[in-house]
């Protein structure tokens, strides 16, 4: 059970970004401003790195003291762990659909909220599919670039109780 959580997580956190709409399979608009694009962007690099399964790439999208959360209630924070959080997921093979993006920038400090959908096979060949809502928080960098601090695919969490 666990183990399959983290899959989930993973994935589902991943699968932050989809190019197309959950229900229709249509490239979904986006009307971001430079700055919310730039964020966005970060989220478009960090899935296309999962789906390649681009261990590096992923975590280049992240903060080295990101806090991620592969299960409801349990945070992951530091380097290796998240690498190997990440790894498993990679198992699934997952694949997002997102039903909408919100980026909402204060200062140096955004935040990314998208509904989402996943479907995946587990090693075992047996398929999964889940849905939620990812929550993530960014951080303007010196240099102007976006990466995340905080990732939280279950933001549903606490209404499902």
């Amino acid at each position: 059970m666990f183990k399959t959580s983290i899959y989930l997580f993973t994935a589902l956190m991943l699968g932050v970004v989809s190019y197309s709409n959950a229900q229709t399979g249509k490239k979904m608009e986006t009307n971001f401003n430079k700055e919310q694009q730039e964020v966005f962007s970060t989220i478009e690099r960090m899935v296309d790195a999962f789906h390649k399964k681009d261990i590096a790439g992923v975590m280049a999208c992240y903060d080295r003291n990101a806090l991620i959360l592969f299960e409801p209630q349990k945070p992951v924070v530091g380097t290796n762990d998240l690498k190997k959080e990440f790894l498993a997921a990679f198992e699934i093979n997952p694949h997002y659909e997102f039903s909408g993006h919100e980026i909402y920038i204060a200062g140096n400090i955004a935040t990314h909220v998208a509904p989402w959908t996943m479907k995946g096979r587990l090693p075992d060949g047996t398929p999964i599919e889940q849905n939620g809502l990812s929550i993530a928080i960014l951080q303007k960098q010196t240099d102007g670039s976006w990466i995340m601090v905080f990732d939280n695919p279950h933001g549903q969490f606490l209404m499902e109780k």
